[in-house]
């Protein structure tokens, strides 16, 4: 049999993390929002039932969760990276070939069933998640990654096919002919009105329009979508993740921030959470860019953004060496009297730590970077932020909201769950 591609799709994933530990939300409707408490970014199978809309600003629609009985958390990323870590762990174990695609969905290669058709083995597949990490999941299998894709979005919505749907076995051209061609991997929001425009509104018609129109049209990662869908793989599983060609983290403030002080914590605990990603990926940066900027949306308010590229004497993946360049660049940009929404950083110029060849006469750190090895080591035993730079502050006022947050319930000591029973009288 030749190779099959599998995609393994985490069910509301932010949501079914929220349950995991909280049992008494199973059936109940459950929205996760965004950083800072703003919009609705996950909803359980009961809220989505309610006509709860993603991407619902909060501050519009608390009411109504409230009187619908919507249970709501704001975001927490330590829990769901550290329940992804354990889905995607345990795909490596029971399958050689893995590709974690995002944080709640991975393609896998199927080849030998010994026995067992695609469905069985999907819905062992199935049972064994649900069974070892809680999480509940949907498996479409099909002969290449697009089409797999297409057999995971039916095996999701159709509750008969107990999550598990192999397009192989179907009428694929029935099932392309019912699939809105906005919805095909690979197919952006303007290629889709592109394509409707010229009558293509299906994944049917898409497969069946010519090569050379796809290529003029849609370039030829277009054509590479239409030939999946006509079973021809074009897309195979990348093992090894491609690294990032830049790194950025930003976020909105909790309250409106004045003082230049409270913007140089802000900054430089985000350029620190961007160094542990460059790090981690072994790679240095030649430039960052920091942004300042005020709420765009006040009415009242003067708006105001600027963003200033500093370029490094010396590539580096040094917190300490990226702070100290960012801090002054920061005080170049910063207005006083104004109340500023959300600051940011981004890394680039990135280029492989053991490619570069450090000049032989530049004072390269060879001691901080033991000093942020040893950073990282202790942080990734006892927890973000267990050290960190003075110059990102402890008390941290400014952090975005967080006013609904579930505990850590895996990545925390302190905030492990609390089992309560009493030992029966002998």
């Amino acid at each position: 049999m030749s190779k099959l591609f599998a995609l393994v799709d985490c069910n509301n994933f932010y949501a079914s993390c929220e349950r995991l530990f909280n049992p008494q939300l199973i059936g109940r409707p459950v929205v996760v929002l965004s950083n800072n408490d703003g919009c609705i970014i996950a909803r359980s199978n009961e809220a989505k039932a309610l006509g709860i809309a993603m991407g619902t600003p909060y501050f519009k629609c608390e009411k109504l969760l409230k009187a619908q009985g919507v249970k709501v958390f704001s975001s927490n990323y330590a829990l769901y990276g550290d329940i992804s870590s354990r889905v995607m762990s345990l795909l490596r174990r029971l399958e050689p070939e893995v590709e974690v695609y995002s944080i709640d969905e991975a393609f896998l290669h199927l080849s030998e069933m010994r026995g067992r058709t695609l469905t069985d083995y999907g819905r062992e597949l199935r049972q064994t998640l649900r069974r070892c990490t809680g999480i509940p999941v949907s498996i479409g299998i099909g002969p290449t990654k697009t089409l797999a894709k297409v057999a995971g979005h039916i095996a999701k919505k159709n509750e008969a096919l107990q999550g598990v749907f192999d397009i192989t076995s179907a009428d694929v051209d029935a099932i392309l002919g019912r699939f809105p061609v906005a919805e095909v991997w690979g197919i952006g929001r303007r290629s889709a009105e592109r394509l409707a425009l010229c009558g293509v509104t299906t994944a049917l018609d898409l497969k069946n329009c010519g090569d050379g129109w796809l290529r003029k049209n849609l370039s030829i990662t277009g054509l590479r979508t239409a030939m999946e869908l006509r079973g021809i793989s074009c897309l195979g599983l990348e093992n090894c993740p491609l690294s990032r060609k830049s790194i950025a983290s930003s976020k909105s403030f909790g309250y409106q921030v004045e003082s230049l002080a409270e913007l140089n914590e802000a900054l430089a605990t985000y350029i620190e959470q961007a160094a542990v990603k460059l790090r981690g990926q072994h790679a240095l940066a030649n430039s960052l860019e920091i942004s300042l900027t005020t709420n765009r949306f006040s009415k009242t308010a003067v708006h105001y953004s600027a963003r200033k590229v500093i370029t490094l004497p010396e590539p580096t993946a040094s917190s300490t060496v990226l702070i100290r360049h960012a801090l002054p660049a920061l005080a170049g940009l910063y207005k006083p009297g104004l109340r500023y929404q959300k600051a940011g950083v981004v890394l680039f110029g990135l280029v492989p730590e053991s490619f570069y060849q450090f000049n032989l006469f530049s004072p390269r750190d060879r001691k901080g970077s033991s000093l942020m090895a040893a950073l990282d080591q202790i942080n990734g035993k006892w927890g973000r932020c267990t050290i960190q730079h003075g110059a990102a502050g402890f008390d941290k006022p400014w952090k975005n909201r967080q006013l609904q947050k579930s505990q850590a319930y895996t990545t925390s000591w302190q905030e492990l769950p609390v089992v309560k029973a009493s030992l029966p009288v002998l």
